[in-house]
């Protein structure tokens, strides 16, 4: 029913946000996304996304420039900022863009889900219904409300759900925190009751799922794309996961 946009000039923050809230229940049939203003512009002439979602600074472009742009050109689509800075000149030229919110990254969840939901009542006269829910503001893999989570925990779920393709460890997410990493594994653990490895390997499990029950993608592809660079190490995972062969799933989806 709706259509989105999402301009940033990082694919991990692209992917990242095309998976921090579940789009298709708020009734968004439609993601694409722009790595530069140039194609960010064509695409909203031919797309008319309901709402774009700008990073303040797109390479050397600046993203409320671009909606400036998009406004001569009367798009109708609703304007929401995410940046690295807190710098009020930034704030102050986006709102003089109509843009509906200002959000300072790493992004946090529900500030976005708040955001969205007030666009979808308030701009396009639309209802969330019960997008409130519990349910909407789980983990997949453990079926807990973020809520119930510390902030340095959904910080790594992010972190996960933003680079899982890569070769991300618990190392090198400890580096990024300058933290100890065995302190911070047992933080984890203590929380979600599962190893940062094997939160990892389930979500990783959870979009080969996805990916092999809604495309007719080859195999070899979805392991690669989910962050597996070997087809038997992913063939092992997967079938230790689900109890069935890639195969046997797709035929039986």
């Amino acid at each position: 029913m709706y259509k989105l946009m999402i301009v940033d000039d990082e694919p991990q923050i692209l992917e990242g946000m095309k998976r921090i809230l579940d789009w298709k229940r708020y009734g968004f049939s439609r993601i694409e996304t722009c790595e530069s203003t140039e194609v960010a512009i064509s695409k909203a002439v031919d797309l008319l996304p309901d709402v774009a979602i700008f990073d303040v600074c797109v390479g050397k472009n600046l993203g409320y420039e671009t909606i400036h742009r998009l406004n001569e050109l009367q798009i109708p689509t609703k304007y929401v900022i995410m940046s690295g800075y807190s710098e009020f000149k930034y704030a102050q030229e986006a709102i003089r863009c109509g843009v509906k919110d200002y959000l300072l990254k790493p992004i946090e969840r529900t500030k976005l889900q708040q955001v969205i939901e007030k666009i979808i009542v308030e701009d396009l006269h639309g209802t969330v219904g019960n997008m409130n829910s519990e349910s909407m503001n789980k983990d997949p893999v453990l079926g807990v409300s973020y809520d119930n989570l510390s902030k340095l925990v959904n910080r790594i779920l992010l972190m996960i759900k933003t680079e899982y393709a890569q070769n991300i460890t618990l190392k090198s997410v400890a580096e990024r925190f300058q933290m100890n990493s065995t302190y911070l594994g047992q933080l984890f653990l203590k929380e979600s009751n599962m190893k940062f490895s094997e939160y990892l390997m389930a979500y990783r499990m959870l979009l080969a799922q996805e990916r092999i029950q809604s495309t007719d993608e080859k195999i070899s592809y979805i392991a690669l794309s989910v962050g597996y660079n070997n087809l038997n190490y992913f063939y092992t995972h997967f079938h230790s996961f689900f109890g069935k062969s890639p195969s046997d799933l797709r035929g039986k989806g």
